[in-house]
C-alpha cells in the first residue's frame, strides 16, 4: 500500500486532511479497478492547481522582471507551467513512485505518464492550497518551480518552440518547416489533435494537442529534441 506519510515528509508538507494527498494522486483510471477506494480522482484538484500555480508564477514574474513587457512574461510563464517542465519537476521529485493508476496505466512509460505526473504535480498544488492555504502553496511553488526560472533563461526554453525550430530549420537545413494534421477525434467541445512537422517531405516529429495549434507546439518540441537543436 502507497505509503502517504512518507511522501509527506519527502514534498515536505505535512496534510490536516490526508485524504486530500491521496485524492491527489488517485488517478481516473485506477477507480475503474478499485472501485470501493473510496476518494474521488484527482481531476477537480487539477483544475484549482492549475489556477493557484498560474497566479503565483505570475506574480512572482511580475515583480521579478519589471523592464520585461507582457509578452515575454507570458512566454516565461509558459516554459514554467508546461507539461514537459512539470512532469520533469514531479519526476526528479519522485511522484511517480505514488501515482494510482490502473494496471493498463501503469504499464504505459510514455508520453501519456508525462501528461499524468504533470497533471498529478498540479492537483497537488491544489490539495496543499486547501489543506494548508496560500502560503503553503506558494512555499511549495517557489521551491519547486521557481528556482527554475534560471534554468529557463539561460536555455531560452522561454522562446516560442515553433518559431525557434523555424529559425533553426532555416539556419541549419535551408528550409522552413510545414505542419499537417494527421489525425482528429472526439466531439467538438474535446477535440484531440495528431500534427506532423515536415521538412521538405520528411515528417520530422509529431505532436498530439486539444488544439491544433497546441498539436503544432508539441510537434516543434519534438522536432527541436530529435534534431538536438534545443
Amino acid at each position: 500500500m502507497t505509503n502517504f506519510s512518507k511522501l509527506e515528509n519527502q514534498i515536505g508538507v505535512e496534510f490536516k486532511n490526508q485524504t486530500r494527498l491521496k485524492e491527489a494522486f488517485t488517478h481516473r483510471s485506477y477507480l475503474n479497478e478499485n472501485p470501493a477506494w473510496g476518494i474521488e480522482h484527482n481531476e477537480r484538484l487539477e483544475f484549482l492547481g492549475d489556477a493557484v500555480l498560474e497566479l503565483i508564477v505570475t506574480e512572482y514574474l511580475f515583480l521579478k522582471f519589471p523592464e520585461k513587457p507582457e509578452g515575454e512574461l507570458t512566454s516565461l510563464r509558459a516554459a514554467l507551467v508546461n507539461a514537459n517542465m512539470l512532469s520533469e519537476i514531479a519526476q526528479d521529485m519522485g511522484l511517480n513512485d505514488y501515482l494510482l493508476l490502473s494496471r493498463g496505466e501503469a504499464k504505459d512509460l510514455g508520453r501519456a505518464r508525462q501528461y499524468i505526473l504533470a497533471n498529478t504535480f498540479e492537483a497537488l498544488i491544489g490539495a496543499i492550497y486547501l489543506d494548508r492555504g496560500y502560503l503553503a502553496a506558494e512555499k511549495f511553488i517557489e521551491k519547486h518551480v521557481l528556482t527554475k526560472t534560471g534554468e529557463v533563461i539561460s536555455k531560452k526554453l522561454f522562446r516560442d518552440p515553433k518559431s525557434l525550430f523555424q529559425e533553426k530549420a532555416q539556419e541549419t537545413a535551408g528550409l522552413t518547416p510545414s505542419y499537417e494534421v494527421l489525425k482528429e477525434w472526439g466531439p467538438d467541445h474535446n477535440k484531440h489533435f495528431i500534427v506532423g512537422v515536415y521538412l521538405g517531405k520528411n515528417l520530422v516529429a509529431e505532436g498530439e494537442g486539444a488544439s491544433k495549434q497546441e498539436g503544432e507546439r508539441r510537434a516543434a518540441e519534438a522536432a527541436l529534441k530529435l534534431k538536438g537543436w534545443n
